[in-house]
């Protein structure tokens, strides 16, 4: 088993090392190259700053039973079809049950934004979303019987 971060953006690449680290699991964080990441302990990806190329990276890397750290719901879906189990920045687990919702809310936004006629502001990230992303990682490695 092993950890994917989708590090371009993400806001809890460092909380995740510490994570795999404190127990001893395996993590590869993937990035495009104008991010810049280094850690000792992770493995560190680099690939082109081409549209969603980490997520390429990712998919076709995971095997059943994996975790991928994502805010992306079409990464989220493809590894859910791999048998692996995705989990958002704010902690929120993709499921068979809630990825449909969530890519037909992205869709609308989308639609949304075309038009004009939606604009989202993203709220500052709190010590309470990091909180909440260690417990329901922890909590998604406990399940899986991974820790």
């Amino acid at each position: 088993m092993k950890i994917f971060v989708d590090a371009d953006g993400c806001p809890v690449v460092d909380i995740a090392i510490e994570i795999a680290k404190e127990y001893d699991l395996k993590i590869i964080v993937v990035k495009n190259f104008a991010h810049k990441i280094n850690d000792s302990y992770a493995k560190i990806v680099s690939v082109d700053i081409a549209n969603d190329s980490a997520d390429f990276y990712i998919v076709n890397h995971i095997n059943k039973g994996d975790i991928v750290i994502t805010q992306d719901y079409g990464l989220a879906a493809l590894s859910l079809a791999k048998g692996a189990y995705p989990i958002n920045q704010n902690g929120i687990v993709y499921t068979q049950y809630n990825i449909d919702g969530m890519l037909n809310t992205r869709h609308i936004h989308k639609e949304l934004r075309r038009a004009g006629k939606h604009h989202s502001k993203f709220k500052k990230r709190t010590n309470e979303n990091d909180n909440k992303f260690k417990m329901s990682f922890k909590r998604l490695l406990e399940e899986k019987k991974i820790i």
